[in-house]
């Protein structure tokens, strides 16, 4: 039995024009500063939010030119340019507003908001750790409107990487699946299996050799959901589910897994109506939240039965 994820997942979704034609003509992006909007970061990965948009303040408080820090992540539907800047957060005033990690605050982000938020996350953690070249060790200076670094010696430039990782809901092909628990996890804290894809490695390789790593079970039939970034610090985690038999002893030869176990779908629906990682809940199994694609996934297979699942 198969299944298919019933929404998109939260930072996979779309909202805002990119605008990448910008990039290179970068007088043209200089030129909406004066009407455009900021997205601050602070040196935390956190971000202003208000119910479930991020702040977006006047750019132009900064001066009548962008810093050279800043980058373009394009234009929202008033046309207006979209900057974004590792900055102390400034709280709006006007409104109430509140300092998220977006990683672990389980906020539900409009498409705008979450578009915007995982592309100045990726973006700016890429600058922090590509400071000099990878090639030299020359000096780098933000170019391209924030979408490339440059070496002051060589004019040679760099783009944002990339990490590919999978994750995968290994389940019976019925109504049960595997959920399992870092070590570094407090007790109750599961989610789905995941890993990085190696050199020379497809995604489905790299799913059958983390599930074998971390848990010791052979999967079979091994199907593509969908992606989401997960710019912590510059990740892509690529969706899967895969088929294994519960019959198969569990084998934690990796160090990475604490524990893992067979839950039923009722077992799984009655942990996600208890809230996430961060609910207060003394439920005996706790689950990721929305900013995650392992949430999306979970979701999908629980309550498929209904519109997910396809023979």
């Amino acid at each position: 039995m198969s299944f298919r994820l019933r929404n998109v997942p939260l930072l996979s979704r779309v909202g805002a024009d990119r605008a990448d034609h910008l990039r290179t003509d970068v007088d043209a992006a200089v030129a909406g500063w004066s009407d455009a909007v900021l997205l601050r970061v602070d040196d935390r990965n956190q971000v202003m939010v208000v119910g479930n948009e991020v702040v977006l303040g006047p750019a132009a408080d900064l001066g009548d030119t962008p810093p050279p820090e800043a980058v373009f992540l394009g234009r929202i539907a008033n046309g207006r340019h979209v900057w974004a800047l590792r900055s102390p957060l400034a709280d709006p005033g006007d409104v109430p507003a509140r300092a998220i990690d977006p990683r672990r605050a389980g906020v539900a982000f409009d498409d705008v908001s979450a578009q915007l938020v995982a592309c100045a996350l990726a973006l700016l953690n890429w600058h922090d750790s590509g400071r000099f070249s990878p090639v030299d060790g020359s000096p780098t200076r933000i170019a391209r409107a924030g979408w490339a670094r440059r070496n002051m010696l060589t004019g040679q430039e760099d783009f944002p990487r990339v990490d590919p990782a999978v994750i995968c809901l290994v389940h019976d092909g019925h109504d049960r699946a595997v959920l399992a628990r870092q070590t570094v996890w407090p007790p109750r804290l599961f989610s789905l299996l995941a890993g990085f894809v190696e050199a020379g490695e497809s995604f489905e390789s790299c799913v059958l050799r983390e599930v074998a790593e971390e848990i010791g079970l052979a999967v079979r039939d091994v199907q593509y959901l969908g992606s989401q970034p997960w710019p912590f610090p510059r990740s892509l985690m690529v969706g899967f589910h895969a088929v294994a038999d519960p019959e198969q002893e569990f084998a934690f030869t990796d160090g990475e897994i604490a524990e893992a176990a067979w839950f039923t779908r009722a077992e799984v629906r009655a942990a996600l109506e208890q809230g996430d990682w961060s609910s207060e809940s003394t439920s005996r199994l706790l689950l990721p939240g929305s900013i995650s694609i392992a949430r999306e996934i979970i979701e999908s297979w629980a309550f498929g039965g209904d519109d997910g699942f396809r023979a």
